[in-house]
């Protein structure tokens, strides 16, 4: 990062980052995981019930690679190189 920013300075280059606010929820889950449901969603005679993530949730150790996988997907999609 450092020598991009170097780069960037001595070049006199724009630089423009972005946020993705929601990036953790968009990655796909490789694997399986079932969760809790959460309050507010339990109906009555079904307390026991699981839900099955179909998508990252902040707070999965995958989350953070899920996104990075799909992120870069998005890049090479659109004839973007490293």
């Amino acid at each position: 990062i450092r020598l991009m920013l170097s780069a960037v300075v001595n070049r006199d280059y724009e630089l423009e980052q972005m946020d993705v606010k929601t990036a953790f929820l968009h990655g796909d889950l490789e694997e399986r995981i079932l969760m809790k449901q959460p309050e507010g969603f339990i109906k009555k005679g079904d307390e026991n019930k699981v839900c099955l993530l179909r998508k990252s949730l902040y707070g999965l150790k995958q989350s953070p690679r899920q996104w990075n996988i799909k992120f870069d997907s998005f890049m090479k999609e659109a004839n973007f190189i490293r």
